[in-house]
């Protein structure tokens, strides 16, 4: 996520030496920005992020929050763990006008489980503004996608196939969208989203800001980029490899009652569980087991597309 205390200070600690190692190429007149207090951010946008557990901008953050919340289209070069998410989050809930039900916030993502994280996380931290989000992923019901949408949010955040699907359905208004985001663009074309990409985009209001979120700048999305963008300003990282090295802890837990063996899961799962890791315990013939992946930015080999899943 971002340079903050959530659940854990190990997290932070990660992520505040990994933006100490990130060398930026901007467009000029970009500056960070080391408080969230100094952006320009509603008040009660700053009391959600504060009270999500946020202490200060990673560094992505602090260079790119202003320009999108200015209204200028963005290119924005950042991977999973460098607070993009929360990123978006923060420049959607400032942007968009609680007033009006309509959906002003369009999403693009990868996967569900991206989608639905970045409606999560837009939902805490707007909750004192009374921002109302919603997923439209696969996997999900339709019916229910129509329901949430004709009752009125201003926020979607969904993959490209059912955004597509909703809009052609005439379900999801675009007449009032005017912010569209690609996340993990790379990630979208790799999984041959372009085609659903430039559907949506032709549905979309002239008048539109575009930001651009990816970890690589291929070919394809600098195409992207001149179609969709005027004058991007551009936030890239020079580094030389951004990837990320991948460890798996496994714990073995044998104790005999249920409740301390519940209790001593929970305070494993918590001591463990950052903005880099994911954590899963199961049963099994009477032991609790919990499954760790912790993750930590460093120079690793690339996974790629072409990759096989047993490779991976």
């Amino acid at each position: 996520m971002a340079a903050a205390v959530q659940r854990g200070g190990g997290g932070r600690r990660v992520m505040e030496e990994e933006d100490g190692k990130l060398v930026f190429e901007t467009s000029k007149g970009v500056e960070p920005i080391s408080s969230f207090d100094e952006m320009g951010i509603k008040d009660d946008l700053l009391r959600g992020i504060y009270n999500y557990g946020f202490e200060k901008p990673s560094a992505i953050q602090q260079r790119a929050v202003l320009p999108i919340i200015s209204g200028r289209d963005v290119i924005a070069q950042a991977q999973s763990g460098t607070g993009k998410t929360s990123m978006i989050a923060l420049a959607v809930c400032q942007i968009v006008d609680t007033k009006s039900s309509e959906v002003q916030a369009l999403i693009l993502s990868p996967t569900r489980e991206l989608a639905a994280q970045t409606e999560k996380v837009i939902l805490a931290i707007g909750d004192y503004i009374n921002v109302q989000a919603h997923a439209c992923i696969g996997g999900k019901s339709v019916g229910e996608d129509i329901r949430k949408l004709e009752h009125g949010v201003h926020v979607v955040s969904g993959t490209p196939g059912r955004v597509c699907d909703m809009i052609k359905r005439r379900t999801l208004r675009t007449r009032a969208i005017k912010l569209l985001i690609l996340d993990e663009s790379d990630e979208m074309l790799s999984r041959g989203f372009k085609d659903q990409i430039y559907d949506v985009y032709r549905y979309l209001p002239p008048e539109l800001q575009v930001v651009l979120i990816s970890a690589t700048l291929p070919n394809e999305i600098l195409e992207m980029t001149s179609k969709f963008m005027t004058d991007p300003v551009r936030i890239l990282v020079k580094r030389d490899e951004l990837t990320l090295e991948v460890g798996f802890f496994l714990f073995f837990i044998f104790l005999n009652d249920t409740f301390f063996r519940m209790q001593k899961c929970l305070s494993l799962y918590f001591c463990r569980e950052s903005n880099n890791s994911l954590s899963q315990w199961r049963e099994k013939n009477g032991n609790l087991i919990l499954y760790v992946i912790y993750m930590i930015p460093l120079p690793s080999p690339r996974l790629l597309s072409s990759v096989t899943q047993s490779e991976r």
